[in-house]
């Protein structure tokens, strides 16, 4: 079987597919093109990241593709349910990238509290002592309340990490379920139970800290935005890298500009990959390029999975 992987795969995914004897292509083909390339070389099976898509248009001119693969969670960028029902197989991996995005996260969640972010920008051109006064009323993880807004694997992931440092966590979702949480602890798996929340907006003014964890909406509506803003703690500080567009991002700016928000971490934007330069400039959004996954341990874990699946459904 012939394999592009067009926004590429790890080495060890990619020796695990060529050893089973298929073909696997990592040339990068512009999206206008994909369609073109597909048939040209006799392409079956697709495999992408968060950059291409794979749309109705795009599976209608390629009739031999059989196999559509996402490395890694949300698949908004790829028409699934249509694919599904002209009989392509639709694969991702759910579970390869939760720990790395879950690291990425409490590295945001610190970051703000210290406001790292801001304070690297401004070391070379400014002041020492005004800046050691500016950045002085930093706050500690330790003690205080972190909302996780969607209880998947990586918003459980990301409260073993949270509760590891002595956060308190209040899990929210659509359902209401019991989950056992591990936290690792010097080698050893402490077990925490914990019951996920639904009443999203009676619990938000009791968060410190906000992580959301959600797929892209259908309607494409917000799940934070102004009037969620309005309901928080004055101060609170937030975390995005779930998909952009779950937070409204011009109520954003109100919400900084009034002092709602202290700081929000930004890893994903409604206009990527060009984000509202806005977003980019703010002293009170730290900003980074939707890397979530992308760590080398994830990456492997992506690609030998990707790989296991194809090889599976080939036989």
């Amino acid at each position: 079987m012939k394999i592009l992987a067009n926004d590429g795969i790890s080495d060890l995914g990619k020796q695990l597919l060529e050893a089973a004897g298929h073909t696997v292509i990592t040339d990068k083909v512009a999206q206008d093109q994909l369609a073109n390339e597909v048939n040209a070389q006799g392409i079956e099976a697709i495999l992408v990241r968060s950059a291409t898509t794979v749309r109705k248009e795009v599976i209608d001119a390629c009739p031999n593709v059989k196999i559509i693969g996402r490395g890694g969670v949300g698949m908004d960028n790829i028409d699934v349910d249509y694919a599904r029902n002209k009989g392509i197989h639709v694969i991702n991996t759910p579970a390869s990238s939760s720990q790395s995005v879950a690291e990425l996260v409490m590295g945001q969640l610190f970051s703000l509290s210290r406001f790292l972010h801001d304070s690297f920008k401004n070391m070379e051109t400014n002041d020492f002592s005004t800046l050691k006064k500016n950045y002085a009323k930093g706050v500690e993880l330790r003690g205080k309340t972190l909302g996780i807004i969607g209880f998947g694997r990586i918003g459980q992931s990301l409260a073993s990490y949270a509760l590891g440092i002595g956060m308190k966590v209040i899990a929210i979702d659509n359902k209401r379920q019991d989950v056992q949480v591990k936290v690792t602890v010097a080698n050893q798996d402490v077990l925490v139970n914990m019951t996920t929340e639904t009443d999203l907006h009676g619990l938000l003014g009791e968060m410190d800290y906000i992580s959301i964890h959600v797929p892209k909406q259908k309607d494409g509506s917000a799940v934070l935005g102004a009037k969620e803003f309005a309901q928080m703690k004055k101060g609170v500080f937030i975390a995005n890298a779930a998909r952009g567009g779950v937070v409204d991002e011009s109520d954003l700016i109100e919400a900084l500009t009034n002092g709602t928000i202290a700081g929000i971490a930004l890893d994903v934007y409604e206009n990527e990959p060009n984000p509202k330069k806005e977003l980019l400039s703010h002293p009170k959004i730290a900003c980074t390029p939707h890397i979530g996954a992308a760590t080398l341990e994830a990456q492997d874990r992506i690609g030998e999975e990707l790989a296991q699946l194809i090889i599976e459904l080939a036989k």
